[in-house]
């Protein structure tokens, strides 16, 4: 077994390699860049080697800067993660030549699965089935058309060295197909130096299952269940589980075998995952394999109780496996929420900035429940424009489907990040989806449910109830703790007031005290407007920032966050400005004139930070609605701004090249 190993990569995947490691008595070897000197991974491990500068290309990229950090701390194998160098084939072959082992399968396997046309080449050779399409060269947008007319609409672009989305289109047309083409090219050779596309029939409803499949150099191989990635939005996996509500035991074992049979046939030696696209029949057709650890690998090992990376290093050292197929049972569910530096009420454009405060639900066992949360951030962790805008991943197990989901809900609604945007709204409000929580998914499932984007999420009058209760209780410590407070001339608000009012937006609610009184742990009975009476009970103090308790006999978990003259909670991705106050305060506020926002209808906004890729209009030019403004470069990927209406453009304040922050006037209009 090797006594340390270096990982080359960075964020939750590096920390989570050195937790498996320390777990196995290996020291480790962290790298890192500029922008992550402080970071938690290089905090994490036993020993650190600065690689360069921020840029990926200039330090996670660089294979040579890699082994040197190996030689230099006399490491003899190389975890890569996942992205970065983890299916680059040349990597592995130059550790070789150095005596340095790659935790990973081999060259050979890189290749033949690394790259998308080969690989679906490879594995009709081998009769698995793939969707139909065209995998050759594609000179231009005119052959791309053609080739699309023949399969037929709708298909789907893909880069073929790409992965995470980028580099991927959907085309319902001749005009989709030409610049679905040019921008999947695009973003392909910005992101992987490599421009080479590939066009195949898109499924109708399709749903992303893949098979996770373990492979040793013994000729041993096996796999271990399926993980359901069907919530995707922009083809960038979302919310995972294990295994899939969709699939029967049969279909499970097909694909299994399938999968098992590939990493044979291309003689795989390590952890990996084929992919299919699975559709509402059950048929089933090869993707992609994935040669390399997955993101959503956690919720196979709640599932299984095995451990990839474990399973990773001691295949790499020569072991056999020590699981056979017949060892490997299903138990219980799991589902991961992957909390993403992106705004949900911006159409998910990325998110930048510091993390103020980072407050992760606690991991653990409790009773039924396991709350996981893979991580490679702390509070005052900055979330950086040179790197994947994903902070973390959130995982909750139980014995059910249903259990694992609304232990996800409670621990999304307990996980408090403040200082950047983030989804966490979103995922919260997408565990109480009906159609969701009916497992009715397909990878459309974000497009079609949330066509316009994700809205803030308006709550009915139940819930409102449940926001004014935890408004009144919180204000009823608030006013408590002013009365115990030394050298007051007078108390704040004397004898316990009956009788209250909330403003939950823009509707004010009469709150009424039926029972009880002022303490902590509290727990006292509320009606409001008049309705049954509600048991509020919690041991919530001032300064928390999770209100934890019960309403009604329901379990509730709620954030808090003042502001002025009030609170802002958040729970089950509502998120309501909630102010609890006397009826003759009430009245008073009723009066106050609205402030209302300045009108920015006539300019084009950046909306998010990034780098103007170009501007395609010029001063004095009309322009039609639909028609495209300008390109943005986030986080590798490109944005297209279009006319949202006709209009004049009357002047440019941004050129290409430009670095733009968040909500910057691009251009203005007439």
């Amino acid at each position: 077994m090797f006594k340390k190993i270096l990982i080359a990569n960075r964020g939750e995947i590096a920390c989570r390699v050195i937790k498996t490691a320390r777990k196995m008595g290996i020291a480790t070897v962290a790298v890192y860049s500029d922008a992550d000197r402080d970071a938690v991974h290089v905090e994490m491990a036993d020993e650190a080697v600065h690689i360069g500068s921020s840029p990926a290309a200039q330090s996670y990229l660089q294979p040579e800067k890699i082994i040197a950090a190996c030689k230099e701390t006399g490491v003899k194998a190389v975890h890569p993660g996942y992205g970065f160098l983890s299916e680059r084939a040349s990597f592995c072959e130059a550790l070789e030549k150095e005596g340095i082992v790659f935790i990973g399968p081999k060259p050979k396997a890189i290749r033949a699965m690394g790259d998308k046309i080969e690989s679906k080449k490879f594995a009709s050779r081998a009769k698995v089935s793939t969707v139909p399409g065209w995998l050759g060269v594609i000179e231009n947008a005119d052959h791309a058309e053609r080739i699309a007319g023949e399969i037929g609409y709708p298909v789907m672009i893909k880069a073929s060295a790409g992965g995470g989305g980028k580099g991927m289109r959907i085309a319902w047309s001749k005009t989709e197909v030409r610049d679905g083409f040019e921008r999947a090219r695009s973003e392909a050779k910005s992101s992987f130096g490599d421009d080479r596309v590939f066009i195949e029939k898109f499924v109708v409803d399709p749903r992303h299952i893949e098979i996770q499949v373990l492979a040793d150099a013994h000729g041993n191989a096996l796999y271990l269940g399926e993980r359901e990635c069907s919530i995707q939005r922009r083809n960038q996996k979302v919310v995972e589980e294990a295994p899939s509500p969709f699939l029967d035991a049969k279909t499970r074992k097909a694909m299994g075998e399938q999968a098992v049979a590939l990493a044979k046939a291309v003689d795989y030696q390590s952890a990996g995952t084929v992919e299919f696209i699975v559709d509402r029949d059950k048929n089933f057709y090869f993707l992609e394999m994935n040669t390399r650890l997955q993101v959503e690998h956690p919720v196979t090992e709640l599932v299984t109780g095995i451990d990839l990376v474990e399973q990773m290093i001691r295949i790499a050292a020569g072991e056999k496996l020590g699981i056979r197929q017949s060892d490997v049972k299903l138990n219980g569910w799991a589902v991961e929420s992957r909390l993403y530096a992106e705004d949900p009420y911006r159409n998910f454009l990325p998110s930048i900035g510091r993390l103020t405060r980072y407050r992760p639900p606690q991991e653990g066992t409790f009773g039924d429940i396991v709350i996981r949360n893979d991580t490679g951030v702390t509070e005052g962790s900055e979330i950086s424009m040179f790197y994947d805008p994903m902070v973390a991943k959130l995982c909750t197990w139980a014995p059910t489907r249903l259990e694992a989901i609304d232990a996800m809900s409670v621990a999304l609604d307990s996980f408090v990040v403040d200082g950047i945007e983030h989804n966490i709204p979103f995922l919260a409000a997408l565990m109480q989806h009906p159609r969701w929580r009916e497992g009715r998914l397909s990878t459309g499932f974000i497009a079609e449910e949330y066509p316009d984007g994700f809205a803030p999420v308006e709550p009915d009058s139940g819930e409102k109830a449940v926001f004014a209760a935890i408004a009144t209780a919180i204000e009823l410590l608030r006013r408590d703790r002013l009365d115990r407070l030394s050298g007051r001339l007078a108390p704040h608000s004397g004898h316990l007031k009956r009788d209250w009012v909330v403003k939950i937006g823009t509707d004010y609610l009469a709150a009424g005290i039926v029972d009880g009184m002022v303490s902590i742990p509290m727990e006292i009975d509320l009606s409001i407007d008049g309705g049954k009476p509600l048991t509020v009970a919690s041991d919530w103090r001032p300064g928390d920032a999770i209100w934890h308790g019960t309403v009604g006999g329901s379990r509730i978990a709620a954030q808090v966050r003042p502001v002025p003259n009030g609170l802002r909670i958040a729970w089950k991705g509502m998120s309501v400005t909630a102010q609890a106050m006397l009826p003759r305060t009430a009245e008073l506020e009723r009066l106050m004139p609205e402030r209302l926002p300045p009108d920015r209808s006539r300019m084009l906004l950046c909306p998010m930070p990034g780098l103007v890729v170009s501007i395609a209009v010029a001063e004095g030019q009309e322009v039609k609605a639909g028609e495209t403004l300008a390109v943005v470069e986030a986080m590798k990927m490109e944005n297209v701004l279009r006319a949202e209406r006709d209009l004049i453009v009357a002047k440019l304040n941004a050129k290409p090249g430009d670095s733009l922050a968040v909500d910057a006037v691009i251009m203005e209009f007439a």
